[in-house]
């Protein structure tokens, strides 16, 4: 039996992307199909998506879905099902897509993404005609709403299973307790068991109270998210909930992350090839203006913020110099850190590049050309820099959490000897701890046999969707009762 999933995030890739979870939505339809499982993605009607369905046609209407009128418009992403919501007054605003062009959240963020979630209720319910759903899937807080309002107020009878995933439990949708009465919710759901959350409406909080079953992005970070150190005031819930939480570490899509068939690379390779690679380093200095040189390269792909451990890396870029290595790093964040790593820039010219923003064909070629690449989080609940990282011959150097820790085996004693290593892990984020790995990085990569060992396993580990999508699809059918 084909499961039907409605699969509800606020991105999707390749239509509209700021992170990671757009390539977690947009890869899951390919990875379920092969495992019985028809997914339908439904996301916000933004500007680049309603360019990409232009002309679709409008298959249900709200003439009032919190405030506004709002449309259903059916369309295609890379060949599976898309459901868009039209609705303008929320949606159609060019540039970010949670804040002004100041950095500053929406004040109707609430109401914008209360209606990703009811309109995904009402679809899960049965109350629009013509379509049928057997699991609803949230994604992060800005869908969260859709398990909530599925129980605690369905408009059909026909209402399916539901699953919550925390792509990052930091990230809540904390609104303050005036907005309920608008949320369309019954009066008793402002609740320890409804969408209460120490005084305030707690989407996410709402979302993991309401699910049939919740799943985090690596079993790492499943077990971090019980401790109050990892479960940002949400850890009692989790553990309210012990047996439905479950660790499903994230998948890469091979069709974009594949370094013999990626198109923004100077030079395509493959494990056989490995040499060839060199050519994506001298395109990287060039695009950083790096000194050339054969010593090592790191890499930064990452929001730059205190989660990231950014600010304890600004901290330790002179030694990173001193070791005769060079960065190049691609990202955008906080601005004291943006300003940090311009000036650590301009103290060492030819030896650190900066690109503030993000460019998605840079960031391949960085994963491409680069020797190691550098993620030191504080928590990181899957990661998928360090995937990328792996399939292209770009050494992983992590803090020991989350799914990092899933993911990475550590160039340990033991893990060299045994020939299976594939990145360096460190514990603590801190200045001592990120100095003592980048020398055991630039130790090891002196060692030419240990790095290319660690590159090939790297390239040879399976990280795509294969083993994840059975995962997905079993829980899905676990909760039918199959």
């Amino acid at each position: 039996m084909t499961i039907a999933v409605l699969s509800v995030a606020s991105e999707a890739y390749p239509l509209v992307k700021t992170g990671g979870l757009a390539d977690v939505v947009g890869a899951l339809p390919a990875a379920l199909a092969a495992h019985g499982v028809q997914v339908t993605t439904l996301i916000p009607g933004f500007p680049a998506v309603a360019r990409a369905i232009d002309g679709a046609e409008a298959v249900h209407h709200w003439p009032d879905l919190l405030g506004a009128q709002a449309w259903l418009r059916r369309g295609e992403i890379d060949g599976h099902p898309l459901l868009v919501l039209d609705a303008p007054e929320f949606f159609m605003r060019e540039g970010p897509l949670y804040t002004d062009i100041g950095g500053k959240d929406w004040p109707d963020n609430w109401r914008r993404f209360a209606a990703l979630g009811r309109a995904a209720a009402d679809l899960a319910s049965g109350s629009v005609p013509d379509f049928r759903f057997d699991v609803l899937h949230a994604h992060d807080w800005q869908a969260a709403m859709g398990p909530a309002y599925l129980r605690l107020a369905p408009t059909g009878t026909d209402a399916a299973r539901s699953v919550m995933t925390v792509h990052n439990i930091a990230f809540q949708g904390a609104f303050d307790a005036s907005i309920f009465f608008e949320l369309g919710l019954p009066h008793g759901s402002f609740s320890l068991d409804g969408v209460e959350y120490y005084g305030q409406v707690g989407f996410l909080k709402g979302g993991l109270e309401s699910a049939d079953a919740i799943t985090t992005v690596s079993p790492t970070y499943a077990q971090e998210i019980h401790a109050p150190d990892f479960g940002m005031g949400l850890d009692g819930l989790i553990r309210s909930r012990v047996g439905r939480v479950h660790g499903i570490v994230n998948g890469i899509d091979p069709a974009v992350w594949n370094p013999a068939h990626d198109t923004a690379l100077a030079q395509r390779f493959t494990a056989e090839t490995l040499d060839t690679r060199v050519a994506n380093k001298r395109a990287v200095e060039a695009a950083f203006d790096l000194e050339p040189g054969d010593g090592p390269i790191f890499t930064v792909v990452s929001r730059l913020t205190w989660q990231k451990g950014m600010d304890v890396l600004a901290w330790v870029l002179d030694d990173l110099v001193a070791t005769g290595a060079r960065l190049a790093l691609l990202g955008s964040g906080d601005a004291g850190l943006e300003r940090a790593f311009r000036d650590a820039a301009l103290r060492h010219p030819g030896r650190i590049g900066v690109r503030i923003g993000y460019d998605e064909a840079l960031s391949h070629l960085l994963q491409g050309g680069a020797d190691a690449i550098l993620i030191p989080s504080r928590f990181e609940p899957c990661g998928l820099t360090q995937l990328y990282g792996l399939a292209y011959g770009c050494v992983p150097v992590v803090a020991r959490t989350g799914g990092l820790a899933d993911t990475v085996i550590d160039a340990n004693e033991a893990a060299l000897s045994a020939g299976v290593a594939t990145g360096i892990q460190f514990n603590g984020v801190s200045t001592e701890s990120l100095k003592r790995a980048l020398h055991r990085t630039t130790t090891l990569y002196a060692d030419r046999d240990a790095w290319r060992m660690m590159q090939l396993n790297g390239m040879a580990a399976d990280f795509s969707w294969d083993h994840s999508g059975l995962r997905y699809a079993d829980l899905y059918r676990s909760l039918l009762g199959d």
